[in-house]
């Protein structure tokens, strides 16, 4: 019986391994994303509800500006932004995300959900041989 519990977890562990990034997030879609350094030129306060900040960044020899959905940060500091679209097609600012925040550029989903599956896979094992041997003998007095 524990054979089985044993299989059935290894399967499934390959099965999800198998299945790819896409079982516990995105981990291409960093790929299309360029990831460039920005100033804030135009800061807001986290008072008003759908903030944007207004940065400045340079891409391809040319300044550009982009709006960045946040609050809090200084005038002329520096912050990491990722670009989803190309902003020489766009008119007037082009929507950019913090590069910590955009999915999969720092994506350690994949290894942290296959941990926890392989996890609960050891206990769902563990549960079912405890199931299939039954309960213990009482111990003897003596």
């Amino acid at each position: 019986m524990l054979g089985v519990a044993a299989v059935t977890g290894i399967l499934i562990l390959l099965g999800a391994w198998w299945a790819g990034p896409s079982l516990f997030g995105a981990g291409t879609a960093g790929a299309d994303r360029r990831i460039v350094d920005a100033t804030v030129t135009n800061p807001v306060e986290c008072t008003n509800p759908d903030a944007e900040e207004t940065v400045r960044f340079r891409l391809g020899g040319q300044s550009h500006e982009g709006l960045l959905s946040g609050c809090g940060h200084d005038q002329d500091e520096q912050v990491r932004i990722a670009l989803a679209e190309d902003p020489a097609e766009a008119q007037g600012p082009v929507p950019v995300a913090l590069a910590a925040t955009a999915p999969g550029v720092d994506d350690l989903r994949r290894p942290t959900g296959l941990g926890l599956l392989m996890l609960s896979c050891a206990a769902g094992g563990t549960y079912a041989y405890l199931l299939a041997r039954g309960p213990r003998s009482s111990l003897a007095v003596t």
